[in-house]
């Protein structure tokens, strides 16, 4: 029988996102973050299969169109919600966005990594909401043995109640993780008054304390790369050589939807281009050297920088990345 083609399982919300601009124009689009980095591989040229929570109505059918225009399939069971999930994102003027949702979300039953599986990523929603929640944290566990796992707590506020809360979700999965990414934004609100790359060091294991700041914190143990992003300020990233610090090419921002998810995307594109993914080398990405790092994110922050060009979330394709 011939070999699965290798790919990267992608695991949580899909949904529609209706946008209301400062100026009083509106419109409703596709989106969800984990969405989001399934179609910005896709482009990218990658095989991204996204496990999801969908509904068969005109919004779900939307959603299944969007993805699959960019070669982004739907694992079995994907399209079993009532409905498909909303998002309204209200952008201020200088396009920065806050959300509130009307969302479900569950796993079906048998989603999991399997044979041609490099890497799992989850963030956002489907992390921390039940019921599907709690199918995902075993779904991370279980994959490590075969896949590289990704995280992005893309964090939520109006639906994951407390930061005490939301932790109780989130470093749990950072641990489990072997690539976190997470902004400056969702560290402020978990970590309120920390410094983000003092947290990213913590997540790494590479400062005396823990994910709470109580207790030490092993270097064997927690993701190998801890990446905070700082919107038009760039990115920095901290792993066991050390730590990296990448600029934001100078755009004209139209709004910043999906810009993070663009840079997760990216940064799970490029450990692929340079065979970082699998738990088969899981060490060769512990060991991760600084240029090797730094030539990713620059990758990264160039596709984001697409993203943020551009209404909503439009990741670039492939062919506009190299042309840049």
């Amino acid at each position: 029988m011939p070999h699965p083609a290798p790919h990267v399982l992608v695991v949580g919300e899909a949904l529609v996102d209706q946008v209301a601009r400062a100026d009083g124009t509106s419109d409703e689009h596709p989106g969800g973050s984990p969405a989001n980095v399934a179609l910005t591989l896709g482009r990218l040229g990658r095989e991204a299969r996204l496990a999801t929570h969908v509904g068969r109505d005109e919004r779900g059918e939307r959603v299944r169109a969007w993805l699959a225009d960019s070669a982004v399939t739907l694992t079995p069971g994907s399209d079993g919600a009532t409905a498909t999930s909303v998002a309204r994102a209200v952008l201020d003027g200088s396009g920065a966005a806050t959300y509130d949702f009307a969302i479900t979300w569950d796993l079906a039953p048998g989603t999991a990594a399997s044979d041609g599986t490099l890497a799992v990523h989850t963030g956002s929603i489907a992390a921390v909401l039940e019921p599907g929640a709690s199918k995902v944290h075993d779904l991370i566990l279980a994959a490590r043995e075969r896949a590289t796992v990704t995280y992005d707590p893309n964090a939520r506020p109006s639906l994951m109640g407390t930061p005490e809360a939301a932790l109780s979700r989130i470093e749990p999965l950072v641990a489990s993780a072997d690539v976190v990414k997470v902004s400056d934004e969702d560290v402020e609100w978990l970590y309120p008054g920390l410094d983000p790359v003092e947290v990213a060091r913590r997540w790494a294991g590479r400062s005396g304390a823990g994910p709470s700041g109580a207790g030490p914190s092993q270097d064997d143990r927690g993701p190998a790369v801890v990446v905070v992003t700082f919107g038009g300020e760039g990115a920095v990233a901290v792993c066991a050589a050390g730590e990296v610090r990448v600029a934001a090419p100078r755009v004209e921002v139209v709004d910043t939807v999906g810009a993070g998810d663009t840079f997760m995307g990216a940064l799970i594109d490029g450990l692929w281009e340079r065979d970082l993914l699998g738990a088969d080398r899981r060490e060769a990405l512990r060991a991760i050297d600084l240029p090797t790092l730094t030539a990713v994110l620059e990758r990264c922050v160039a596709a984001a920088a697409v993203t943020v060009s551009r209404a909503g979330a439009n990741p670039p394709r492939r062919d506009e990345l190299a042309a840049r």
